[in-house]
């Protein structure tokens, strides 16, 4: 026989049969597995659309949807499908953990609220297609008309039946009693406590612009820093806020982002309406984080400014460098006398 004889030859036709059985076979089980695989999809639908419903109480999903899918286990063979189980457990284990949470808490969620209103008082009405639930409103308020302790029915407040109309009175006129003059008393002046601080400013604004008048031109740093005292630190700012606000100092800064202060003549007021003097702002902020980190870059004893002690009441004065509780506890009530109005010093600065 030639070779071409034998590339021609037909298989015979038991060995087609047997190929067609399986072909057959492998299609009834890949119908199955789909079929498994879409009963397990169906079943997470089922239990995202009904959870509120399998965590009551009196429900009988909860049993169906296991039983269901306990039955379907013995059926699954393939990862895939396995995948598919463990997913439905899993959903079906979220909706029991977040009704018990719900149910230990004492807490109600709405939507369990709602599906227990058309479980217990649900009327289910068909139009047409659709499928209608009504609520049987007169039977809830039956069943919590005794929490309010009001009896079945409506209830409602009478006035009286008849009303007679009550003669007016006659009016009695008195004679008004000339209201006896008192000495008026003068009460205590208080002492000006703005004027003291006003002065107090002015004397730091005065000390500040000699420094500056000797010196020319100096690091802010320097002029306004006080290593002793924060709250005196905030006051010389204060203070060269009002020097730079009069035009009576510039403030420059250089190629290095460094703060030069230097005296100049105050500007006239021609010169400021005729737009010939132009001022320019800005803001500067200023904290305790500042004055520590200001603290470290000044050297000691490059500070301008001198400490000013506080006249104490009583006699004597106090300096804020002492360590002993009096001197600690003036700071604290400079410092928390200060702190609203200069905790974070701005001030409009004029070139």
């Amino acid at each position: 026989m030639s070779i071409n004889s034998d590339r021609n030859t037909k298989p015979p036709k038991s060995e087609d049969k047997e190929d067609d059985v399986a072909d057959q076979s492998v299609d009834e089980n890949f119908k199955e597995r789909r079929v498994l695989r879409y009963g397990y999809l169906s079943i997470q639908n089922l239990i995202r659309d009904k959870k509120d419903e399998i965590s009551a109480v009196s429900s009988k999903r909860f049993l169906s949807i296991i039983n269901e899918v306990d039955g379907m286990h013995h059926l699954v063979n393939n990862p895939r499908e396995q995948v598919s189980d463990a997913e439905a457990l899993r959903d079906l284990a979220n909706t029991l953990m977040t009704s018990i949470r719900v149910h230990s808490t004492g807490n109600v969620t709405p939507s369990v609220f709602v599906s227990s209103l058309i479980t217990q008082y649900g009327k289910k009405r068909q139009i047409g297609s659709t499928e209608n639930v009504e609520i049987r409103w007169k039977d809830i308020g039956l069943q919590v008309s005794p929490v309010f302790m009001i009896g079945n029915g409506s209830s409602t407040m009478l006035g009286p039946m008849k009303l007679e109309s009550k003669p007016p009175k006659p009016s009695v006129s008195r004679k008004r009693r000339r209201s006896v003059k008192l000495e008026k008393v003068k009460p205590e002046e208080l002492e000006d406590i703005t004027s003291k601080e006003k002065t107090e400013t002015e004397k730091t604004i005065a000390t500040m612009f000699d420094i500056l008048k000797i010196n020319k031109k100096v690091r802010l740093e320097n002029l306004v820093l006080n290593r002793i005292s924060f709250a005196q630190t905030v006051e010389n700012l204060f203070a060269l806020s009002f020097l730079v606000k009069d035009g009576r100092v510039m403030i420059m800064v250089d190629d290095n982002g460094s703060h030069y202060v230097s005296p100049r003549n105050a500007p006239a007021a021609c010169k400021i309406t005729s737009r010939e003097v132009v001022y320019s702002h800005f803001i500067f902020r200023f904290d305790f984080n500042d004055w520590k980190l200001m603290s470290n870059l000044v050297a000691e004893g490059a500070e301008l400014m001198p400490h000013r002690t506080k006249v104490n009441p009583c006699g004597g004065s106090q300096s804020d460098s002492n360590s002993n509780a009096n001197s600690n506890q003036t700071t604290r009530t400079v410092t928390k006398t200060l702190s609203k109005r200069f905790e974070e010093a701005s001030w409009v600065a004029c070139n």
